[in-house]
């Protein structure tokens, strides 16, 4: 399904800031790491609340979110390549590790990609380690734009999460974002 608005600023020219969608901006100057949902609230449910949960309070934060009734919050989807969100292009381009959460389609199923192959790789050791069921190769969901949002940070590079909707429900989320904090964690060091 393409998209309604191919830049931030089209979506903003024809949607109301504060009620269709609302902008969630926490930087931490001093954290190298930033967790990005460009399609929360209603858009892709679930990925803000994950967002959250990995950043805690040591990592930079942005969410973009759908407040539209149901149904209506797809218009507020901008591909992750087009992603232009200005806030957004600021936190990733001072920050060097880049994390981006998407919702995808289908049952059980988490795609890892992004730029970041060092990255993507220790992300997919420990969530597949974890149990959780993921794809690391030949999916749709490569993110290898240099555009996409996520790898657009300090080092050209960053790495993305596809999750379906069970993986999103509030009761995973609280067992994935520790298993990715843990991999974060390692990454850094």
């Amino acid at each position: 399904m393409a998209d309604k608005y191919e830049s931030f600023a089209a979506l903003a020219a024809g949607e109301a800031g504060g009620t269709a969608y609302r902008v969630n901006l926490l930087e931490r100057p001093d954290s190298q790491v930033a967790i990005i949902a460009p399609h929360g609230g209603s858009i892709e449910v679930g990925t803000s609340e994950l967002a959250a949960l990995i950043c805690g309070s040591e990592y930079s934060l942005f969410t973009f979110d759908g407040l539209k009734p149901r149904g209506h919050n797809r218009d507020l989807h901008i591909t992750s390549h087009n992603f232009d969100h200005p806030a957004c292009l600021a936190l990733v381009a001072r920050h060097s590790i880049v994390i981006g959460l998407h919702g995808c389609a289908g049952k059980s199923q988490l795609y890892v990609g992004g730029l970041d192959e060092a990255l993507a790789a220790l992300l997919t050791q420990r969530l597949s380690a974890a149990g959780f069921p993921v794809a690391a190769t030949g999916h749709r969901y490569p993110g290898r734009n240099p555009l996409n949002i996520c790898n657009r940070n300090a080092r050209g590079r960053g790495a993305q999460l596809e999750l379906t909707t069970d993986l999103r429900e509030p009761a995973v989320r609280t067992l994935i974002a520790p298993v990715v904090r843990s991999a974060i964690a390692s990454y850094e060091a």
